[in-house]
């Protein structure tokens, strides 16, 4: 009988830790890309063109009662030579720890800007990515931001808020680099929209930047048409990335007050979507340093994780502005690129 309770004793645990593990996942996740790049007369092998490759992390467990303690760790990697992205941070994608319950989803590390994320996720065609990328022209302060507490609400009859604040912590001055985001989300069948903005105190001396953005689409199902308005206002609002790209005879300043209007548009065709839009820059400092955008692209679905891809941009600079046709994970290096490449999710 002693031999007996034993052995039910040990099935009894067993059994338990097993469904205890059943509660408790991790997934390892990621994409590789890479292609070739013709800007400025050059041509690159380069990582990154459509989507940043990347190699992540993320895992949940219950807690009961519809609560979850969640994880993200994602690495961003240079496809090309085998290196860490976003300047070499490890995990320069994304790192944060949360909690999710049917209150909403509160997390807490590195996340994405959620006027940066709208721009990319709802009113851009090329989502961010190839030569056609919204942000070679329309204002962001920053992809990503440090130190952040980000609380998201439960769904409501399609709508959804969201609001982030970042500590900042970058100098030891107590406002600086501090931010705040909010962003109101609705999804209905088709259509979806999202109204975000992202503030961020300036250094000490310079002002505040500030971004705020209305983006939608619509999947008509022949085709999904897309749209974004934005204004941006001070310093680190809008960016060149070079201090003088062109060249020119006295180099140029970035924007302080700017206006953004994009539309786009993607056409799926079986296995091909073709996708195209335009970008407007309308400069509102005495400058007047205007820009416009033109994008046309298409990608070719060899699987459901496997695609190759093609896309041209070109960028008419006004005044002597310096905008730039970048791509996914590079800010370019003139007015015009052309890219081809493949991307792998897995």
């Amino acid at each position: 009988m002693k031999k007996i309770a034993i052995v039910a004793g040990l099935a009894t645990t067993l059994g338990a830790m097993s469904a205890a593990h059943a509660q408790s996942s991790v997934d390892v996740y990621g994409l590789m890309d890479a292609g070739l790049v013709q800007e400025g007369g050059v041509s690159k092998l380069t990582s990154g063109i459509s989507a940043g490759s990347r190699l992540g992390l993320r895992g949940t467990e219950s807690l009961g009662d519809g609560w979850q303690a969640v994880f993200t760790l994602e690495a961003g990697v240079l496809s090309d030579t085998g290196r860490s992205d976003q300047a070499g941070q490890l995990f320069g994608r994304q790192a944060f720890v949360g909690l999710n319950s049917p209150l909403g989803m509160l997390t807490v590390g590195r996340q994405y800007n959620l006027q940066s994320q709208a721009l990319t996720d709802v009113a851009d065609p090329f989502e961010g990515g190839f030569a056609g990328a919204a942000t070679n022209l329309a204002g962001y302060s920053a992809t990503r931001i440090d130190n952040t507490v980000r609380y998201t609400s439960p769904e409501w009859r399609g709508v959804t808020g969201t609001v982030m604040y970042g500590a900042g912590e970058h100098t030891g001055v107590a406002a600086d680099q501090r931010s705040l985001g909010l962003a109101l989300g609705y999804v209905n069948g088709p259509l979806t929209l999202r109204l975000a903005r992202q503030s961020r105190a300036g250094e000490p001396g310079k002002a505040d930047a500030n971004n705020t953005i209305l983006a939608g689409n619509y999947n008509f199902g022949v085709a999904t048409a897309f749209a974004g308005y934005g204004r941006n206002t001070g310093e680190g609002s809008s960016m060149f990335f070079a201090e003088n790209p062109y060249g020119a005879a006295q180099a140029p300043t970035a924007s302080n007050d700017s206006r953004d209007a994009i539309v786009g548009v993607s056409v799926p065709l079986g296995a091909t979507t073709l996708l195209a839009s335009y970008v407007r820059k309308d400069d509102r400092d005495s400058a007047n340093r205007d820009a416009q955008q033109l994008a046309i692209g298409a990608t070719y679905a060899l699987s459901k994780r496997s695609k190759v891809y093609v896309a041209y941009a070109h960028i008419r600079n006004r005044n002597d502005a310096a905008y730039m046709v970048g791509n996914a994970t590079e800010v370019g290096t003139g007015n015009r690129a052309f890219n081809i490449g493949l991307r792998h999710a897995f």
